[in-house]
């Protein structure tokens, strides 16, 4: 079936279905979404454990095996560091999306909205999913251009999404947007930012 809920049949073919459904048929995936009785953890287990460790995981491995090249220099990061940055950019894609389902929650009624957590969490889980799938091209660095822009894909998700998840009207779905991609930037900026000051000491020290 095409429409399977993510903990249908097994966990891995839900997880695959629920991907390619609300990748290459987002307006039709949406209203099933919305219509899914969720809690917290049916969201986020197994689907966002699974998708979100695909682009950590792809960095690790195409960092220690390509390496990252710039001005003609290839740079492969110390194996301890880019582990630790893996698991904590891992570990802090979990915070980011609850974050982020929070401000959704929060300013639905300003833009004629209604408050529901768990819809607002579905919204801010499932339109990560283009930039999690896209995250396999960190296995080549040379590639991530790519995955970026799947992640732009994800903006186009999360306005198809949020009108129908959260009962805002449609003219009003494009300025509710452009403040939760606002949103969503500065968390993508700080996560970027704990992880580099987190793993900059070790860095400093292997190269000393």
């Amino acid at each position: 079936m095409a429409d399977l809920p993510p903990n249908s049949s097994s966990p891995a073919s839900g997880i695959v279905q629920r991907a390619k459904d609300i990748i290459l048929k987002p307006k039709e995936t949406w209203p099933v979404i919305a219509a899914e009785p969720a809690t917290t953890q049916s969201i986020f287990v197994p689907y966002v454990v699974v998708l979100a460790a695909i682009g950590p995981i792809a960095q690790f491995i195409g960092g220690q095996v390509f390496g990252f090249t710039a001005f003609g220099i290839t740079y492969h990061p110390p194996i301890g560091t880019a582990l630790v940055s893996a698991i904590l950019s891992y570990g802090l894609t979990f915070a980011t999306v609850f974050i982020l389902a929070l401000v959704i929650d929060g300013l639905a009624p300003n833009f004629g909205g209604q408050k529901d957590q768990v819809q607002a969490l579905k919204v801010a889980a499932y339109s990560a999913t283009a930039g999690w799938v896209g995250g396999v091209f960190g296995l080549l660095p040379a590639l991530a251009l790519i995955g970026a822009l799947f992640a732009l894909y994800g903006l186009y998700l999360l306005y198809l999404g949020l009108p129908v998840l959260m009962k805002v009207p449609q003219e009003k779905a494009l300025g509710y947007t452009v403040v939760v991609v606002v949103v969503a930037i500065v968390l993508f900026l700080i996560v970027g930012a704990v992880v580099g000051a987190l793993t900059a000491p070790s860095l400093l020290s292997v190269r000393g």
